[in-house]
């Protein structure tokens, strides 16, 4: 259960990830998270009200599963493959949380000040998940696809659009964490 328990070498991820997108490559599949929410839309309905929910989702279910699989092996990784001390933090990073004000995770996986469901329903909570789903709505299918989708696929596949997107990523990461998290908390 060790291996379970601990993080995996960045090559060993890398080459399963290298592989799984061969694999997606030669079935002639796209692989990306945000794509599941158009899916889900257009099986609700909301092809009736939009042209951009026009499509066959049937083609999509195995993307589908990709989700089902993320929560479930999310779910299973926290309920019954929670070692101790699995989240170990760099001390700078526990220095730079205490001088914003927010709690240590103390080995969860993110800190309750930011997370919690108390957070979450203060108008300040509220107010942020609000303008984030906002951006994320509206900038994943604006930038053609999320983060997974331009970082693993596109890359992969030496699409310049992706590229781009993606250094987009990294600026934005960077803004937020040294000047919006600073201003906000």
């Amino acid at each position: 259960m060790e291996i379970l328990y601990g993080t995996w070498h960045w090559s060993i991820s890398g080459f399963l990830i290298g592989v799984t997108m061969l694999l997606l490559i030669y079935f002639g599949k796209t692989f990306g998270m945000s794509s599941n929410l158009r899916t889900l839309c257009t099986i609700l309905g909301a092809k009736n009200r939009s042209n951009y929910f026009n499509f066959d989702w049937r083609e999509q279910k195995w993307n589908l599963a990709v989700v089902l699989g993320a929560i479930l092996g999310g779910y299973f990784a926290t309920h019954f493959l929670n070692g101790t001390d699995i989240v170990q933090l760099n001390p700078k990073t526990l220095q730079q949380l205490h001088a914003l004000h927010i709690d240590l995770p103390n080995g969860k996986m993110v800190p309750d000040a930011i997370f919690s469901l108390d957070a979450m329903l203060t108008l300040k909570g509220f107010l942020i998940l609000l303008l984030g789903g906002f951006l994320i709505g509206f900038g994943t299918p604006y930038a053609g696809g999320c983060t997974s989708g331009h970082a693993i696929t596109g890359l992969s596949n030496l699409q310049l659009p992706s590229l781009i997107a993606v250094i987009g990523f990294f600026i934005g990461g960077l803004i937020a964490s040294y000047f919006l998290i600073p201003l906000i908390f």
